[in-house]
C-alpha cells in the first residue's frame, strides 16, 4: 500500500523546524556551571541555596582560578623534564598518564576521563626532575588552573584541609596503579584483557589499540589477538 507522506501530521519532535512555537526554547547553562558541578563532585560538597556558606565560598574561591580549553587529540600537556604546572578538571575526554623511555619506548601508566581531577600528585613532579607525560587521547575540553594556585587557594581555608584533599586522590592512584602492576605478575595477558572489557568498556571503545596495549602490559601484537579472539567467542 503507499503511503503519503504529511509533515503537518507528524508529531515526532524532531519532524518540526528549530523556531516552531511548539518547541519549548530552553537556554544552555553557562560553561561555569559544569565547572562548579565538577569541583563540587571532586570534592564531595553538595551545595544549597546559601551562596554565603563556607563551602560555597571554598568552590567559588576555587572556580575564579580555572579557564576552559578545548583540544585535540594527542596535544601535550605536560612533559618530563619540565614541572607539571597545572591542574585539569576534564569536562570531555580523555587523557593518559605515562612515562618515555630514551629509546622512545611508551608505558602508560593511568587514563582520565569525564569528571576527574589530574594534577602533580608527587612532589618530584612538580620540578625538573619530572618524568611524567600528560597527552590526550581523543578531543576534550578541559578546565585548567595553575597547579600553585590551586593548593593555596585549598590551603588558604583550613590546615588540614589539602592534606586530607591529596591524600584521598593519592591513595586512589596508588591503589588502582597497584592492582594493575599484580595483574600484570600474577594474571595471564587473557585475563588481564577480559578485566579490562568488565571494569573500562569507555576506554576499550574511545582509546586507541596501541595505548590500551602499553596501559595492558602487551605489545600490540599480541592486543590484537586478544582482541580478535574476544570477538570470536561472543559471536559465537
Amino acid at each position: 500500500m503507499n503511503s503519503i507522506f504529511r509533515p503537518d501530521v507528524s508529531s515526532a519532535p524532531c519532524m518540526l523546524g528549530e523556531n516552531n512555537s511548539d518547541i519549548i526554547q530552553q537556554d544552555s547553562a553557562p560553561a561555569e556551571v559544569a565547572l562548579l558541578n565538577g569541583l563540587s563532585r571532586v570534592f564531595g560538597i553538595r551545595l544549597g541555596n546559601d551562596q554565603h556558606s563556607p563551602e560555597a565560598r571554598f568552590l567559588g574561591d576555587l572556580t575564579r582560578l580555572f579557564h576552559q580549553r578545548r583540544i585535540d587529540g594527542e596535544t601535550n600537556l605536560e612533559k618530563h623534564d619540565s614541572p607539571w604546572g597545572n591542574v585539569y578538571l576534564i569536562q570531555y575526554g580523555i587523557l593518559r598518564l605515562f612515562r618515555e623511555a630514551p629509546n622512545g619506548k611508551i608505558s602508560v601508566h593511568h587514563f582520565f576521563s569525564e569528571g576527574d581531577l589530574v594534577w602533580p600528585v608527587f612532589g618530584r613532579s612538580r620540578t625538573v626532575r619530572n618524568t611524567l607525560c600528560l597527552t590526550s587521547s581523543t578531543p576534550a575540553t578541559l578546565w585548567v588552573a595553575d597547579f600553585a594556585a590551586f593548593r593555596s587557594a585549598i590551603q588558604s581555608h583550613g590546615d588540614g584541609l589539602w592534606p586530607r584533599f591529596a591524600l584521598a586522590l593519592t591513595e586512589e592512584l596508588a591503589e588502582l596503579t597497584s592492582m594493575r602492576e599484580f595483574r600484570k605478575h600474577t594474571m595471564p595477558a587473557s585475563e588481564r584483557y577480559k578485566l579490562l572489557l568488565e571494569e573500562y568498556p569507555e576506554l576499550v571503545r574511545r582509546v586507541p589499540d596501541n595505548q590500551l596495549a602499553s596501559w595492558l602490559g602487551v605489545v600490540p601484537a599480541t592486543f590484537s589477538r586478544l582482541k580478535t579472539g574476544a570477538a570470536d567467542r561472543a559471536a559465537r
